[in-house]
């Protein structure tokens, strides 16, 4: 299972690569287990201080969710279905959004299916100027079940998400770009050196206030705005009681005092 899942780390941040490069990246069980053990792992390592997702191979970041694997799922009824794949591919995704430290896609190519849910999950994403998108459930007669139907219309708006829920047809980093799915579009030789210089742009701020930002921008995109004003308080106030605040403020106060 290691295997299923490269993982390093440069500095304070953690490099995982999908690694079934043979079989397109694609999302099997063990795999998504594995990444949940890894992501539970890095939680606790305060040395880790956020995430670069990206596929190996020069195919993929990942076509989605193992066909042949969900396939046998299904044929055992909806009840086996929705526990093994539906529930595992949803506590994925949500875990990834939810995730206190930042997590960054870097799509080096195919992200199809569940490898488009993904980046549709992750804080932010850049994408290669090779990489291709598409929503193609609709094709072998299913619903997107990673939350697909969810975050992509609320990302890029109904009838933007409908389009490519409804046809399944494939689209570009431009059109992704465009729908608020990927942050920027890079050169593929610079696509880690990109993600990499991102996450480095946010690991040198606080990482309390990194998290507290993720739980704010996550719980009240799912609440009315007054539920989410209060989400923002309550982050606040978390966070002013901290060293990292009072430190953060003193610095800035002492740079302001220079005459």
């Amino acid at each position: 299972m290691s295997d299923l899942i490269l993982a390093e780390t440069r500095g304070a941040v953690a490099l995982l690569t999908f690694n079934r490069p043979n079989k397109l990246n694609a999302l099997s069980y063990a795999l998504i287990d594995h990444l949940m053990e890894i992501l539970d792992r890095i939680e606790d390592e305060e040395k880790i201080r956020a995430v670069v997702l990206t596929g190996a191979g020069d195919r993929a970041f990942s076509a989605g969710a193992d066909i042949a694997e969900f396939s046998q799922s299904i044929s055992c009824g909806p009840e086996v279905a929705v526990k093994q794949f539906v529930r595992r591919g949803q506590g994925m995704t949500a875990r990834i959004e939810a995730f206190p430290k930042p997590i960054i896609a870097a799509v080096n190519g195919i992200a199809f299916g569940g490898g488009c849910e993904i980046t549709e999950a992750v804080h932010l994403a850049v994408a290669s100027e090779r990489a291709v998108f598409a929503k193609p459930e609709i094709a072998i007669g299913i619903t997107p079940t990673f939350g697909g139907t969810q975050r992509l219309p609320r990302l890029a708006g109904r009838k933007r998400a409908l389009e490519h829920l409804l046809t399944g047809d494939s689209f570009s980093p431009q059109r992704a770009l465009e729908m608020g799915l990927v942050n920027r579009i890079v050169p593929h030789a610079q696509l880690l050196e990109s993600a990499f210089a991102l996450a480095d742009r946010i690991t040198r701020h606080s990482h309390l206030a990194v998290a507290r930002i993720i739980t704010a921008a996550t719980r009240g995109l799912n609440v009315s705005i007054s539920e989410g004003l209060a989400i923002e308080r309550e982050q606040f106030a978390r966070m002013a009681a901290t060293h990292d605040t009072r430190e953060a403020l003193d610095a800035w106060l002492s740079v302001r005092a220079k005459p």
